[in-house]
């Protein structure tokens, strides 16, 4: 490999985030709990591989749109200057491009499974791109995030089932409660960058309920999801996963509440193992049912 193109490969890699899988990872976790439920169980490796798989190619798409979007924005923030498109390291046209080839990537997964979840893949693309532009006019645009994050729910059980039930959407509606929570805690660590920009943020908005908002928004996710989850008895692991993920929510309160920087980012980086709680109560469920 010539060093040119080592330079590329290495400004793509860090364009799509590959060092930080938080991001997919809480993709990841909220899409195969929703498997597992929709499948009663095990889903089979075939549908397994296609959402990790997927999860990390649809999130390394994001990631290049969503920059394209905020380059001027990002110039003006500390944490997000030296990102590979604001830094005209790569072109706009570069990253739509990469972009758009992951996307594809991920699209042929979609083909092999059925006609329901090829439909509703453009309805999460759609969402996927509207998002980042959301931040513009939206007050609380961590409300589309939430939505496009959790659309892997209703594409699980179109995978499964060929149909997307109302169950879908309830657990939809709490797993979008997470979002808020962690999307906020994320947004706090550059209130005062964005607010200098005229940025439109779930963290500004709230202002002063801002912590206390986090901690009812995983109140109602964790609600939610223990409520609408289909098993009339669940059992221990079940519940012992929504415990870990509740006591999760408790410590960050602890790294959120005097609002640092460095405490709500380290909150917001590591959620996805109160992701990772939840499905494993929910896969150690059915396994031992």
């Amino acid at each position: 490999m010539s060093s040119r193109l080592r330079e590329r490969w290495s400004l793509w890699l860090d364009l799509i985030r590959w060092n930080r899988p938080a991001g997919w990872l809480l993709l990841l976790w909220p899409s195969l709990s929703a498997l597992w439920i929709a499948a009663h169980g095990w889903p089979g490796w075939h549908l397994l591989a296609v959402f990790l798989l997927g999860t990390i190619l649809m999130r390394s798409a994001g990631c290049c749109v969503n920059d394209v979007a905020d380059r001027d924005f990002d110039r003006h923030v500390k944490r997000t200057a030296q990102r590979p498109v604001t830094s005209g390291k790569v072109s706009v046209k570069e990253s739509l491009a990469l972009g758009a080839v992951l996307a594809l990537m991920a699209f042929g997964l979609v083909l092999t499974t059925n006609a329901a979840t090829i439909a509703w893949s453009f309805a999460a693309l759609a969402v996927a791109i509207i998002y980042p532009y959301a931040k513009r006019f939206v007050s609380m645009p961590q409300a589309v995030l939430g939505v496009a994050f959790s659309f892997g729910i209703p594409m699980a059980f179109a995978a499964t089932q060929s149909r997307v039930p109302a169950l879908a959407w309830v657990l939809l509606l709490g797993n979008l409660f997470w979002v808020l929570a962690y999307d906020t805690e994320y947004a706090m660590v550059d209130r005062d960058d964005d607010l200098k920009i005229g940025m439109k943020t779930s963290a500004i908005t709230l202002g002063a309920w801002d912590v206390p908002a986090i901690m009812g928004f995983y109140a109602v996710y964790l609600g939610v999801w223990t409520w609408a989850y289909p098993v009339a008895t669940p059992g221990p692991a079940f519940y012992l996963g929504i415990a870990a993920a509740a006591a999760q929510a408790g410590w960050h309160w602890t790294l959120i509440r005097h609002r640092t920087r460095d405490g709500c980012f380290k909150a917001f980086r590591l959620n996805h193992w109160v992701g990772f709680s939840v499905f494993t109560g929910i896969a150690l469920d059915s396994a031992l049912r």
